[in-house]
């Protein structure tokens, strides 16, 4: 997405009544969200551990955030660890490297492996574990 998009993007939601605005084009998405400063203070301390990391900023500063989807390729069982009892193979905040194993999902007793397509940090995972995923489900964010 280039940045003439991106910034009609942040102009229109500049203008209009909405708080957030999330567009994807071609495994890359974009969100822009406005809130006020006493918006911001208040939903901090609401977010729970393990909920999707989003970013939030003033709509005068009007900043964006570039995320990279990582999107399941084939259906199957997605799994989040190595094996059964191991750590996860990453956690949100984790910083990743271009190649580095994300997931495994099983599909008719094959096991692919769902590697980062690119370097950077991880600002969303799904919160399926050893369950069904389909096609182009939204696995993970890395900014």
């Amino acid at each position: 997405m280039d940045l003439s998009k991106i910034k009609t993007l942040i102009d229109f939601v500049g203008r209009s009544n909405i708080s957030e605005l999330s567009v994807t084009e071609k495994d890359v998405t974009v969100r822009i969200f406005r809130t006020s400063p006493g918006q911001q203070a208040a939903a901090e301390p609401a977010q729970k551990a393990g909920s999707t990391t989003s970013f939030a900023d003033d709509a005068s500063s009007r900043l964006e955030k570039i995320s990279y989807a990582v999107k399941a390729p084939v259906f199957g069982v997605l799994h989040r660890t190595p094996a059964p009892g191991e750590p996860p193979f990453v956690a949100i905040g984790d910083e990743v490297e271009e190649g580095q194993t994300l997931f495994i999902v099983e599909a008719m007793k094959v096991f692919n492996t769902i590697a980062a397509p690119r370097s950077g940090r991880i600002t969303h995972l799904t919160e399926i574990d050893d369950g069904e995923v389909e096609t182009g489900d939204l696995l993970a964010e890395i900014a």
